[in-house]
């Protein structure tokens, strides 16, 4: 595992931060350090088109698709340098980082040239549609249905949690087209717009005040028969490679913004005297450590050379940052004390690290509790025998 990087890649280092620096400082200032998924969607699509006119909004597709043939070293220090740089949090992240890649490995050519220029010019927005109300972490349990209708599938169900939905053009859905299957057999996965009449979506509330989440419903909603990926009925394997690339090299720039919360918490330590704490000291040496292996354990994971599957090392890894940054999120209100309990401002306008603590609570739960996620690890990391399903 390489640890540094050459003087090539530090060249590069430099020119991704001297832009997004001078993006940040200038044009766009008005969204640097934006840390709700809400805020500003508009001007955040702005920022979408103003990326991909630069060729940085996904480098690392193929230059025939928008991208830079970026190396793995380099997409690690761009996702790095734009976490450092202070640059919001990408709206079209499900696009960029799930629909693209999956859309390149298992779509035709065909497919490629209708979903990809849209997806890395920034003017299509895509969201997730995988969680059920009786299929959260367990994916291979989703009911909703597709039938083939002729030449379009006709698609009945509901999905929950679904990430910006509501600003979104565009949905991949789960789901079961085999009358009878169970589990993983069956399984369809569909390519949807989500302007059409069949389609429905319901924001939920969140007790930071935010809508990020969605229900969305499905009553006939329709879409082309060759809008799939994959042979119908074969999905499982669809899903299971996007979710690898959940695992790929965003979780490099994932681990630049907990470096910023960290920054941030070790300022109001020092700031309100918490830092002179030992107990609070040695807490936030303990992070600083867990963030490090975090990151070493992330460039190891990503040296393999399979990124469309995920090993014994990406299981690890869900399970990892969120119960750190779970921790993170605790510290940083015992640091505030008292003062996190109260917003300077409107309703549930909280600063950085109050609202860090209320998403944190939610990060073992969403993309598998942490439950599922050490049944994953035991079963197909170590091989374990599986836990015993249905009734005792």
């Amino acid at each position: 595992m390489k640890l540094g990087f050459s003087p090539a890649e530090e060249a590069f280092r430099a020119e991704c931060a001297g832009w997004l620096q001078a993006q940040m400082a200038g044009p766009f200032a008005d969204i640097r350090g934006i840390h709700s998924l809400c805020e500003s969607i508009p001007r955040r699509k702005e920022w979408e088109q103003q990326l991909a006119a630069h060729r940085w909004s996904c480098i690392g597709w193929p230059a025939q698709w928008g991208g830079r043939d970026a190396t793995l070293a380099e997409q690690v220090i761009f996702a790095e340098e734009y976490a450092r740089a202070g640059a919001p949090n990408r709206v079209n992240h499900i696009g960029i980082e799930l629909a693209g890649p999956t859309i390149l490995t298992f779509g035709t050519e065909a497919q490629k040239a209708q979903y990809l220029p849209a997806i890395a010019a920034g003017t299509t927005i895509w969201c997730q549609g995988y969680s059920e109300p009786g299929a959260g972490s367990d994916l291979a349990n989703v009911k909703t249905r597709a039938a083939l209708d002729g030449d379009h599938w006709v698609v009945n169900g509901q999905k929950v949690w679904t990430s910006l939905a509501h600003y979104s053009d565009k949905i991949f859905v789960v789901t079961r087209s085999v009358e009878g299957s169970k589990g993983p057999k069956g399984i369809t996965f569909l390519l949807m717009d989500l302007d059409q009449p069949g389609i429905e979506v319901r924001p939920i509330s969140q007790m930071n005040g935010e809508a990020e989440f969605n229900e969305t419903f499905f009553t006939d909603a329709r879409c082309p028969a060759d809008a799939l990926l994959g042979a119908p009925g074969e999905g499982w394997k669809v899903a299971m490679g996007l979710l690898a690339f959940e695992r790929g090299v965003s979780t490099l720039g994932q681990q630049m913004q907990f470096r910023n919360e960290f920054d941030v918490l070790v300022a109001a330590a020092r700031a309100n005297g918490k830092a002179a704490d030992p107990v609070i000291r040695q807490r936030l040496a303990k992070a600083e450590i867990g963030l490090r292996l975090m990151r070493y354990g992330a460039l190891r994971m990503l040296s393999q050379t399979d990124h469309s599957a995920i090993d014994g090392a990406a299981l690890t890894y869900k399970i990892q940052w969120a119960t750190w940054r779970r921790g993170l999120g605790e510290l940083a209100m015992d640091v505030l004390g008292q003062a996190a309990e109260i917003a300077p401002g409107d309703d549930y306008a909280w600063p950085l690290l109050p609202n860090m603590y209320l998403s944190s609570r939610a990060d073992t739960i969403y993309g598998g509790t942490n439950q599922i996620q050490r049944n994953l690890i035991a079963e197909r990391g170590l091989g374990l025998p599986r836990e015993p399903r249905g009734s005792q």
